[in-house]
């Protein structure tokens, strides 16, 4: 994961914009709100499913480059005073914060602009097929029926309770349908046949689902100072989670076992995915 971080920050740095002109603060914001940190998992799983179909590495950074800029964005404006009002992402001050609020907004458009620049151009793939397919398949996961739809579950559960199957319909769109598009997208590069691609969304799926119970124990159980970000505010915001629906434990168990089963939907694709078989324990006890 270090090599692969420290690849797509390289290939971040050189995607995108420079501050110039008189429009330069929503460049550097956006530039500000992407090198803030982070665990770059989603350019990870990029770089890992494409590997598998033996992929160019030059158009998979592109993609990795764009899927961060994408994730980004989300961040930047899930940390606005109209959405969860936070002070804090990635241990740093949130965009909105280290800037204005009218800065934050731009800067979360640009970076969203830009991760769909990015897949549309040629040096992406030589294949306009390929790209357009890119290009749709993320529209899709960030659209309505997918991140943003998620968001606006969210935003309302504190209003509507859910019972456990409709929390897991909220994260598998705010969360798991970008980590099923940065798989996907690798299987789109390597033109994947159809039951290669089916066996990294399955495996997607369960893993963003593990992921999102983890990142919900950091709230109930770690410090701002580990994580990163204000911690408790899932439970005084009324905001719907499986952590608080079963309870700590139960939750944990839960994780466990969609870990599990998201490594035995890799099987197709033998030693060659042994990386993205160790990701999900890996991130089961993390603390950021």
């Amino acid at each position: 994961m270090a090599a692969s971080t420290a690849q797509v920050e390289a290939a971040l740095d050189d995607l995108l914009p420079k501050p110039s002109g008189l429009h330069g603060r929503a460049q550097e914001a956006m530039r500000y709100a992407v090198f803030a940190g982070g665990k770059r998992l989603r350019p990870f799983l990029v770089l890992e499913c494409a590997a598998l179909f033996g992929a160019p590495l030059s158009g998979a950074l592109r993609v990795a480059g764009a899927i961060e800029c994408l994730h980004t964005y989300s961040l930047v404006h899930d940390d606005l005073p109209a959405m969860d009002d936070d002070d804090l992402r990635r241990g740093k001050p949130t965009v909105h914060r280290q800037f204005d609020e009218a800065t934050a907004i731009l800067a979360g458009d640009g970076l969203l602009t830009l991760a769909f620049e990015l897949l549309a151009d040629p040096a992406t793939h030589p294949s306009g097929d390929v790209r357009a397919e890119l290009v749709a398949s993320l529209a899709k996961a960030a659209g309505s029926d997918g991140m943003i739809g998620g968001q606006m579950i969210d935003i309302e559960a504190p209003t509507r309770p859910l019972n456990p199957d409709q929390i897991i319909e909220l994260q598998n769109k705010k969360t798991g349908a970008l980590f099923e598009f940065s798989c996907l997208a690798g299987a789109i590069l390597g033109q994947a046949r159809p039951h290669e691609r089916a066996a990294l969304v399955a495996f997607a799926r369960d893993f963003g689902l593990a992921f999102q119970i983890s990142d919900d124990l950091i709230d109930v159980e770690g410090s701002a100072e580990s994580a990163g970000k204000q911690v408790g505010k899932d439970a005084a915001q009324g905001k719907a989670t499986l952590v608080a629906h079963w309870g700590v434990e139960p939750a944990r168990k839960e994780a466990a076992r969609l870990a599990v089963r998201a490594c035995e939907a890799l099987a197709p694709f033998g030693e060659g995915a042994e990386r993205l078989r160790t990701l999900p324990f890996y991130l089961l006890d993390r603390r950021t």
